[in-house]
C-alpha cells in the first residue's frame, strides 16, 4: 500500500502543473501633457498601443512574466495623454517541456494578464477626465508565432561578414 502511494506522489511530481499565484501592478505612469487646452477641443483621437513581454525565473519554479502595455493618444496632432502600466503575474510552472515553457510565459500568461492591464489603464484614463479607453483584445498566441517565425527567419539569414 506504500508503496503505491509513493508511486502516485512521484507521478504527480512528473506531471505538468499550471497555477496563478499573484497577478500585481509594478510600474503605472500617466500623462496629459496639454492639458486644460486639449478639452477645449474637438475630441478626434487617433490611439497606438505598444506591448512588451518579459519573463524571469524567480526561485525554483515560480516565474514572474511582466506584461508592459503603452497607450499614446493624440487628438489631431497633439499628444492629449501617455499612459502605461507593467501588469505582472506570479505563476508556478513545473514539468513543461521547453516549447511548452516558452509558450506558456510568451502567450498564455500575456493572455491571464492583458484584461488586467486593460483595466487599469481604462480606469487611469478615466481619471484623467479622457473618454473610457477600450482597448480591442489581444491575440498573443499570434504574437508568440510571428515571433517564432521572425526569430527562426533570422537564425536562417545568412550572416555579413
Amino acid at each position: 500500500m506504500t508503496e503505491q502511494t509513493n508511486t502516485g506522489a512521484a507521478e504527480q511530481d512528473n506531471n505538468p502543473q499550471f497555477s496563478l499565484q499573484r497577478i500585481y501592478v509594478r510600474d503605472l505612469s500617466f500623462e496629459a501633457p496639454k492639458t486644460p487646452e486639449i478639452f477645449r477641443q474637438e475630441w478626434q483621437p487617433s490611439v497606438s498601443m505598444d506591448l512588451n513581454t518579459r519573463q524571469k525565473q524567480l526561485e525554483g519554479d515560480f516565474f514572474e512574466v511582466v506584461l508592459t502595455v503603452s497607450v499614446t493618444v493624440k487628438n489631431k496632432e497633439e499628444t492629449a495623454f501617455i499612459a502605461e502600466v507593467q501588469q505582472a503575474g506570479i505563476f508556478l510552472a513545473k514539468g513543461l517541456d521547453p516549447a511548452s515553457m516558452s509558450h506558456t510565459l510568451g502567450a498564455f500568461c500575456p493572455n491571464i494578464l492583458f484584461p488586467y492591464a486593460r483595466e487599469t489603464l481604462d480606469s487611469l484614463v478615466v481619471r484623467g477626465s479622457f473618454p473610457a479607453l477600450m482597448l480591442s483584445p489581444v491575440n498573443f498566441d499570434a504574437l508568440y508565432a510571428q515571433e517564432l517565425a521572425r526569430m527562426q527567419a533570422a537564425e536562417q539569414a545568412p550572416s555579413v561578414q
